[in-house]
């Protein structure tokens, strides 16, 4: 008999093995049939067949950077304590209907359990909060890091302090700027309808301060373009275009929660 049991984000089986099936009862009235005589010699089962280990916390030297899926609606806060001040409701979901996810910074163990800062989504801008780790999912890592530089017009990529990808870009326009500072990539759509984006578009923690307005909450995405001819430059609302042949290029490199440095 295989019995499936889930454990830090992945399922194992655990094999029990009998060597006899047990037998059926005649009928009801006359009771359970007593068991195989050999089974009472059978040596006593090990115990615990599994012992789950107390958390630990990474080590300060980690270099990957780490994220976690929101498993159930949760208060940020700005310290790590339960009767902290709260900062914005962290949603199951992002509003593009995908799987919503924090990068995570840092955690600490208090009496009450162990807690981590993330990277939260929202206005202003370069805000982290503390939540419960029982809040959030298993862990997953990567090694990638993308910057964008507004200055020269660029997007670099890096994996393990390495460049493997840079390309022009546009940016936002005066009126509406792409903004600066420290993020990630939430999610990654495909399939638009509309040429406008591109065959493929990443949504960010960023935000823009001027279109609060807009669907969603006016989130900075890195996509594609339908007109090429304008990257480099000061083309968009604060999103970050590139030209079709390379957001491909990006998008076979880097995985959703990289971190992202505006600069």
């Amino acid at each position: 008999m295989v019995v499936p049991v889930l454990f830090a984000g992945a399922t194992v089986a655990a094999v029990m093995t009998l060597p006899h099936f047990l037998p059926r009862a005649a009928n009801s009235a006359a009771g359970p049939a007593p068991l195989p005589a050999d089974l009472s010699r059978l040596p006593p089962p090990e115990r615990p067949a599994l012992t789950i280990g107390s958390p630990k916390l990474l080590s300060p030297r980690e270099t990957r950077a780490r994220y976690a899926p929101v498993l159930r609606r949760v208060n940020a806060v700005r310290a790590p304590a339960a009767d902290a001040a709260p900062i914005a409701p962290l949603e199951l979901e992002t509003p593009e209907g995908t799987t919503n996810i924090v990068l995570v910074v840092a955690d600490r163990r208090r009496p009450d359990g162990l807690w981590v800062r993330v990277r939260l989504p929202v206005l202003p801008n370069n805000q982290t909060g503390w939540v419960p780790r029982g809040a959030l999912g298993g862990y997953a890592f990567v090694h990638t890091h993308l910057v964008v530089d507004r200055a020269r017009f660029v997007a670099t990529l890096f994996e393990d302090g390495r460049k493997v990808f840079e390309a022009p870009i546009g940016i936002g326009t005066p009126a509406s700027p792409t903004p600066a500072g420290e993020f990630y990539i939430r999610d990654r759509l495909d399939g638009f309808g509309d040429p406008f984006y591109g065959p493929v578009a990443f949504g960010t923690s960023a935000r823009s301060a001027v279109l609060t307005d807009w669907p969603g909450g006016g989130f900075i995405g890195v996509h594609g373009t339908n007109q090429p001819d304008l990257v480099p430059g000061r083309i968009s609302h604060g999103c970050v275009r590139m030209r079709n042949a390379d957001i491909l290029r990006l998008s076979r490199r880097m995985p959703v929660g990289t971190p992202v440095t505006i600069r």
